[in-house]
């Protein structure tokens, strides 16, 4: 009897000694964790779920406490600017910062380098020479890419609109801008009007609703973001255009990939948010521990179709992995 009271009493010992080790190892790691916030445009669309998700795939992978944030609409300044200001006073181990608006958003950021936290700059650009690195798409090259596809497609002649989405979002004027200078070689194409769909898809199916009636011999249309996209794509749809209006779409939400499986959608300028997350949280890291990074990371960007959109590597963007 005396013997198995022994045994069971090392039995409770052992265990209590191994759950008190493993609650202070818990600690230890709890204690050691760095705390990153990510502030993004707004809080829905797919670009933005995926990126929140290679965000939260380094985060584990580094044993980082990551925070996103982001304002209901691209188009909140403000928002995006009162949620640095808490982020500050939180004091974070680094700022990861997408930014609505490139001017509205520079003192904001200088602000986060002055308490002397660590600020990223992902997917756009803030007008601050204090920010450490840049990971995101060479938005100037998406703007040429998808003028390319668009003058191949209309033979180099036609009326083209342009479906662009925050005028004071620095990706959006760089898409712009890459767009205006490669259709500027073409002289019988003509740019008729570009317009601003505010990152709303009910404004963009307006305007392109407005574009079918006013401009009755419109070619194409080019959409520079995924809401933007998403709207265009429909209204052209609905009005029966599909296929003699042509559409170049950006990113690749469900609703898209399904348009340019219609027919509707003649090609998709495609980023990669799963990589931005991911290496602005990895290269955080490295900062905040003191290592080198580069001053620009360039995420890529291709030209998917419905002649290519089945090849291996293109599927890994199309079909990224997401919890």
């Amino acid at each position: 009897m005396n013997r198995r009271m022994n045994l069971l009493l090392i039995v409770i010992l052992s265990l209590s000694f191994s759950l008190s080790s493993c609650s202070i190892q818990s600690n230890m790691m709890s204690d050691n964790m760095l705390t990153i916030d990510l502030i993004v445009k707004m809080n829905q669309g797919d670009y933005w779920n995926t990126l929140k998700s290679g965000a939260e795939a380094a985060a584990k992978e580094f044993n980082v406490k990551l925070q996103f944030l982001a304002p209901n609409h691209e188009d909140d300044i403000p928002g995006q600017i009162e949620l640095v200001n808490q982020s500050i006073q939180n004091r974070p181990d680094a700022i990861i910062l997408a930014a609505s608006d490139y001017m509205g958003l520079a003192q904001a950021t200088d602000r986060i380098a002055y308490e002397n936290i660590p600020i990223i700059s992902i997917d756009s650009e803030v007008g601050s020479a204090r920010v450490k690195t840049y990971v995101g798409t060479n938005n100037y090259e998406a703007g040429q890419l998808a003028a390319k596809r668009m003058i191949e497609l209309i033979h180099e002649s036609g009326q083209i609109a342009v479906m662009n989405f925050v005028a004071a979002a620095k990706n959006a004027n760089q898409r712009e801008e890459g767009f205006q200078d490669y259709v500027a070689r073409f002289p019988n194409v003509r740019v008729v009007d570009i317009q601003y769909s505010q990152s709303n898809q009910r404004n963009a199916e307006e305007i392109t609703r407005r574009w079918l009636a006013q401009y009755p011999s419109l070619d194409g249309i080019v959409a520079l973001n995924a809401e933007s996209s998403i709207g265009v794509g429909r209204e052209v749809q609905r009005s029966g255009h599909g296929g003699s209006v042509k559409v170049i779409a950006f990113d690749s939400p469900p609703e898209t990939m399904g348009l340019l499986q219609d027919g509707v959608v003649q090609g998709l300028v495609l980023q990669n948010p799963f990589n931005n997350g991911y290496l602005a949280v990895k290269y955080a890291v490295d900062i905040i521990e003191g290592r080198n990074v580069p001053e620009r990371i360039d995420t890529g960007v291709k030209l998917i179709d419905l002649d290519n959109m089945l090849w291996p590597e293109n599927q890994k963007l199309l079909f990224p992995f997401v919890k």
